[in-house]
């Protein structure tokens, strides 16, 4: 499982849950999993479709991104495809060509292709070793996304008793897993239920004016980033892709109303890096595995949290910092409250007003915007301070309502405790109605106390008491506001109420350095970002495929200039280093001939994909190669060593290859067997290659990736 974690993604270590989840799969159980986008779901089915025999069969409603997974899992050296009404006649039977074959190691299909009689026939004559359920949380009316053509996935454990089934999500609360598990049919399931704290995301709400040129303002802050900006309607999306496109900006509409072909044109150009911003509807589900999306923007309020997180969630999914703005006004609550009315079922009803109020309560909420995303999903924040949001760095200024929070508890008080909201904003704000009238309610003191200010200011006054649980509703059809403990308190003077400015300054999130997410060279990022589309045209796939950002910017961090340097990059596999390894190295050296006052810090040899571990957990220069030398002094063989050591036969086979270009005096002899090596070597000089890959095929398996790493450093040194 390490060594290929390593040789074919390019990393030294699982990430939290990983490992467990792919063992559980491979000793032939049922799991259920839960982690948040950028968590390494797709690792999970990826890495076991290396090893185990057959094909892993991935079952994912959105159609638009199976492209993209299929390539970026060819680019790292498996053999992938897909089928789905994208595909013409031809392409599909040479998809089950290849399939009856057993050439495939992974199959992405739609749902309905599941439920079709002669798919599931043919199913049966293929050997699978496992089927797995991408966005699970579309089986679950709960859900946020449920789709009807997921409940024919009930029948795989019917169909296929022996085969492990595994479900994935990114969203899903404990109402939610429990719909899954029962609706898809998992067998005991192993569960895993992640954290759903993305540490690289930055999260902040701003009101809402003239969101138009708010937005402009912002994107002109994050020139050159990719970005997704969300609105409710088609109308509203064409209008701000027409705006930012007269303002200079490359940007590009997505909605439901577009045609296949419009949509799936403006998608390419985005992956591709052709434009920088695509503005799409929020109900309309765009599949997006673009890995370096430096920022999402909801120029609207959403509809329930899910659909916020999984928005938020397309940002950053490379691990590296990330921006997610929401921009709030209370004119956009009576929009989504005229779609609740719509809705007949009571208890739906309820849920979609629940849902609605936790949306209100996140961007009005005077506390930690992570903390109360977690709070959402049955998850407990640890600490006071999070570092990455508005409220937690004081981006979000907050101003002092006590005054005004007494004005609205006075006159909940003085009318018993026994009204809405509705009604307690018209006795302060001085409103003639009949009702108030008869209830002689114009005559209480605070009758027309806020009459200065308008309806809005008071509702916000309303929703902070709330979210703050000053106050609460009591009753379901007809909810009265009462008193809280802390209502009282707060009624009497004894404290003091704050909540977030509804003018607040421009100010620009802080610098994420101190959380681990440190910058590397600017200069040197764009030139291999310039590198990384040139090859990316060269190869007709979406820049991101050939390295994911958090590459680049770690090559912008230690500037590796060997292949050894440049394999201990995360996201560097032995595919893509032999295919791009050489050509972003020249760039590399080319930079540092061009500047030459720049200092390369030491590639660290062993990293996490974590920044924060990454960051603080470095070894001092030359350390872990010392150990591998003490070790090989001793006697122990290069498998003894991996295995006293913990690591992968690749990492302990790069240490001894770094040794020899440096000169050392290794043994080699007692690594590869003399006879071989001049086979070795032979295969080399023939095939005209220092590439690993076509060695090891030509030998028909007789000789291993590490012994042809070592002889060829053997060449490389000469």
């Amino acid at each position: 499982m390490l060594e290929t974690l390593k040789k074919v993604f390019g990393f030294e270590k699982f990430l939290p849950h990983q490992e467990t989840i792919i063992r559980k799969i491979m000793d032939g159980n049922d799991v259920f999993v839960v982690l948040p986008t950028g968590g390494g779901k797709s690792l999970c089915y990826q890495l076991p479709a290396k090893i185990l025999s057959g094909t892993v069969v991935v079952i994912s409603p959105l159609i638009s991104l199976m492209k993209d997974q299929v390539d970026a899992a060819r680019e790292n050296g498996i053999s992938a495809s897909y089928l789905n009404s994208s595909l013409c006649r031809e392409e599909k039977e040479e998809v089950y060509f290849n399939f009856r074959k057993g050439d495939l190691e992974l199959l992405y299909i739609a749902p309905e292709r599941f439920a079709m009689e002669h798919f599931l026939e043919e199913l049966k004559t293929v050997p699978v070793s496992l089927f797995a359920v991408d966005e699970a949380h579309c089986i679950s009316e709960w859900g946020h996304d449920f789709r009807p053509d997921y409940l024919s996935l009930k029948d795989i454990t019917a169909y296929f008793p022996d085969i492990p089934l595994a479900a994935f999500t990114a969203t899903a609360t404990l109402k939610v897993q429990n719909d899954i598990i029962k609706k898809i049919g998992l067998r005991k399931p192993f569960v895993v239920r992640a954290s759903f704290n993305r540490q690289n995301l930055f999260y902040q709400v701003k009101r809402k004016e003239q969101v138009s040129g708010q937005i402009l303002d912002f994107i002109s802050e994050h020139e050159n980033e990719s970005g997704i900006v969300y609105r409710t309607t088609r109308d509203s999306v064409i209008k701000l892709a027409d705006f930012l496109s007269s303002r200079g900006v490359r940007a590009v509409p997505y909605h439901a109303g577009m045609s296949l072909e419009d949509r799936k044109r403006n998608q390419e150009t985005f992956n591709r890096d052709e434009t920088d911003i695509i503005v799409a509807t929020i109900a309309f589900g765009m599949g997006i595995d673009k890995s370096n999306v430096r920022f999402v923007v909801h120029a609207d309020l959403p509809k329930n949290i899910e659909g916020y997180y999984q928005e938020t969630g397309r940002a950053g999914r490379d691990g590296e910092p990330a921006q997610c703005l929401l921009f709030f006004g209370r004119g956009d609550i009576p929009r989504l409250r005229y779609f609740i009315e719509k809705i007949t079922g009571e208890q739906e009803h309820k849920v979609a007003e629940e849902k609605l109020y936790s949306v209100v309560r996140y961007a009005s909420h005077n506390v930690c915007r992570r903390r109360q995303l977690l709070d959402y999903f049955g998850e407990e924040y640890p600490d006071e301070n999070c570092g990455a949001c508005d409220i937690c760095t004081d981006i979000a200024e907050k101003t002092d309502i006590t005054i005004d929070a007494q004005i609205v508890m006075s006159a909940m008080v003085r009318t018993g405790q026994r009204f809405g909201i509705r009604y307690i904003i018209d006795i302060i704000c001085g409103a003639g109605t009949k009702r108030i009238r008869d209830l002689h309610h114009d005559t209480i003191k605070t009758y027309g106390a806020g009459k200065d200010r308008d309806k809005y200011f008071w509702h916000f006054v309303v929703d902070e008491l709330l979210a703050q649980e000053i106050i609460y509703q009591d009753g379901d059809k007809y909810p009265v506001l009462k008193l809280t403990g802390k209502g009282t308190a707060l009624l009497k003077g004894e404290e003091k109420l704050f909540a977030l400015k509804r003018d607040a300054r421009k100010k620009k999130a802080p610098s994420r350095e101190k959380d681990g997410f440190a910058p590397g060279d600017e200069k040197l990022f764009e030139r291999l970002r310039a590198h990384r589309k040139l090859l990316a045209e060269d190869h007709n796939i979406p820049p991101f495929i050939i390295f994911s950002d958090r590459s680049l910017n770690e090559m912008c961090r230690y500037y590796p200039v060997t292949l050894p340097d440049m394999k201990n990059i995360n996201g560097v596999g032995d595919t893509k280093l032999e295919q791009y390894g050489r050509q972003f190295i020249d760039e590399i050296k080319a930079y540092l001939e061009e500047n030459p006052d720049v200092r390369p810090k030491p590639v660290p040899e062993e990293q996490s994909f974590f920044p924060d571990t990454a960051l603080k957990q470095k070894r001092k220069k030359g350390e872990t190669i010392q150990k591998t030398r003490e070790l090989f002094s001793k006697g122990l063989s290069l498998k003894q060593i991996a295995k006293e050591r913990g690591l992968a036969m690749t990492t302990i086979s790069g240490h001894f290859e770094r040794m020899i270009l440096n000169g050392e005096d290794i043994d080699v002899d007692r690594l590869v067997d003399p006879g071989k090596q001049d086979k070795i070597k032979n295969h080399f000089l023939t095939l005209n290659t220092l590439k690993l890959t076509p060695v090891v095929e030509r030998s028909g398996g007789t000789i291993s990736y590490v012994e042809a790493k070592i002889v060829r450093a053997l060449l490389e040194k000469k």
